[in-house]
């Protein structure tokens, strides 16, 4: 079995993938006029616009709730992964990805935004809604709902979970089983809350992890400070095939640092719609600017890091896959420990293996909480669409109870076969996700041109999608109904007879 689920992954990870998110993030920078640049002081300024509707979660929530998603392993392993693989040159990459992947970003949550619905009180928005109100494709539509619900709620736990068991057992000798049934009754505390709560916890936890994660590679900077130039100069001579410890590697380098930049960006795939389906906004584009930044913040900051720290303590190998090693600095070291070697050199091996240890815990139990969410407005939706409220409760309850066993089996199982299974799904609905939003951009676009138009006049953008020619939004259209309603209601009309005329 684990033998057909390789095989597959191996071609649905195939490099035509890789480059199709990186041709499509081009696209994308252009049709919107590198919105990514032209925006970013409202990409910022948007997080702190404060939101009064308790239906909904405010943007800096969202964002906090996404990147605690984004966040996780592939930012630390996967950088060190394609360092390994790709040599320094990866790391040149994987940035053009991210800013590439900036733009992807702000169509797929412009559409989140764009056909988000009001279900049960609460917002909710994700790919499933763009597909069925988007395209008209409610079969496919509930079909995706259902495969993200399975990987997300039951596959992706079990992954996180040993992460987080295997890094304290190593660490602190706590047994894994006693770290499953403590983070699963954590988690439980959190999620039964709602989204709220989980935004609440969100909004605190990951700018915490995040900054003391970029600290520490700011610190081990300045006492590398002398290295940084030549850092620099190995990064984008390596990429650029300028290098000759480095030449021939040109493309495992691009190869390596698109997909592990979209691994840990995760833009286009699709996962990460669901928080800003939640967020009150009063413009579809200003969520997509937001979510834009996020990107920035997970490439730029997270695993620019992560690269930075191990290229500039050189506490690297490169050995491409099939060749002899190019770079050897760490005998039989694999790349799963080059972050916390490097972390090691600031003060002592035992702080770099403490640090690492939280690091993973923080990043890898946000991303636990999130996948909470995202599960539940998948069910949501299946409900929803198939008119099956009623089962409401009970579906909601197996769904909670499910995502906890998860989480215990997985802190005591290691399940090379779930890794590859999940693969298969998210690559699936990646390649899906690309191609959907590749077929809505038109209607982001639109989207886009509106706010640009309404902020050009001085104007705090508010979406009107009749005004646009945008169909199918009928969040937005009932609102919109609603303020026609209320401005008629308002609107100073002549009646003789009770003025006496």
């Amino acid at each position: 079995m684990l033998e057909i689920v390789s095989f597959l992954n191996g071609y649905i990870w195939s490099k035509a993938l890789v480059f199709l998110f990186l041709a499509v993030g081009l696209y994308f920078t252009v049709i919107t006029r590198f919105v990514q640049v032209r925006r970013l002081k409202d990409m910022i300024t948007l997080l702190f616009e404060k939101n009064n509707d308790n239906a909904g979660i405010s943007s800096f929530q969202a964002l906090a709730m996404s990147l605690g998603s984004r966040i996780g392993t592939g930012n630390i392993v996967g950088v060190a992964v394609a360092i390994s693989l790709g040599g320094p040159g990866a790391v040149f990459w994987m940035w053009i990805t991210g800013f590439f992947g900036s733009a992807t970003s702000f169509i797929e949550i412009t559409l989140t935004q764009i056909y988000k619905s009001k279900l049960e009180g609460e917002y909710r928005g994700g790919t499933p809604f763009y597909i069925y109100k988007g395209l008209n494709l409610k079969w496919f539509a509930v079909s995706s709902a259902i495969v993200l619900t399975v990987v997300i709620g039951i596959l992706w736990p079990t992954v996180q979970a040993n992460t987080i068991a295997l890094t304290v057992q190593d660490s602190f000798h706590i047994p894994p089983l006693v770290t499953g049934i403590l983070l699963a009754s954590l988690i439980a505390v959190i999620i039964y809350g709602g989204v709220k709560r989980i935004a609440t916890v969100s909004e605190y936890l990951v700018p915490f992890m995040a900054l003391g994660y970029v600290g520490i590679c700011i610190a081990l900077l300045a006492f590398n400070a002398s290295e940084i130039p030549a850092m620099f100069t190995l990064i984008v001579t390596s990429a650029l095939n300028l290098n000759a410890t480095f030449a021939g590697l040109l493309g495992t380098a691009i190869a390596m640092g698109v997909q592990r930049g979209v691994f840990a960006s995760a833009a286009g795939l699709g996962t990460e719609t669901f928080e800003s389906g939640a967020t009150s906004v009063s413009h579809p584009a200003k969520q997509g600017l937001v979510q834009a930044l996020s990107i920035y913040i997970d490439t730029f900051l997270i695993c620019t890091a992560t690269a930075f720290m191990i290229l500039i303590t050189g506490m690297y190998n490169v050995v491409p896959s099939g060749k002899d090693a190019i770079v050897s600095n760490l005998s039989g070291t694999g790349p799963e420990l080059y972050t916390q070697l490097a972390m090691g050199t600031l003060v002592s091996q035992t702080f770099g293996q403490y640090f690492m240890a939280a690091s993973l815990f923080l990043f890898c139990f946000t991303t636990l909480i999130t996948y909470f969410y995202k599960m539940d407005t998948n069910i949501a939706f299946v409900r929803e669409t198939l008119n099956l409220r009623s089962s409401g409760n009970v579906v909601n309850h197996l769904a909670r109870f499910g995502l906890l066993g998860m989480v215990i089996f997985g802190a005591v199982n290691s399940a090379p076969l779930i890794w590859g299974i999940t693969d298969v799904g998210v690559g699936l609905l990646g390649w899906i996700n690309v191609i959907t939003i590749f077929t809505l951009s038109k209607i982001a676009i639109k989207a886009l041109k509106d706010y640009d138009e309404q902020k050009k006049a001085g104007l705090n953008p508010v979406f009107h999608p009749s005004k646009v020619g945008i169909k199918n939004a009928d969040f937005w259209e009932e609102l919109e109904a609603k303020e026609g309603t209320a401005e008629t209601e308002l609107d100073p009309v002549f009646r003789p007879s009770k003025v006496g005329i």
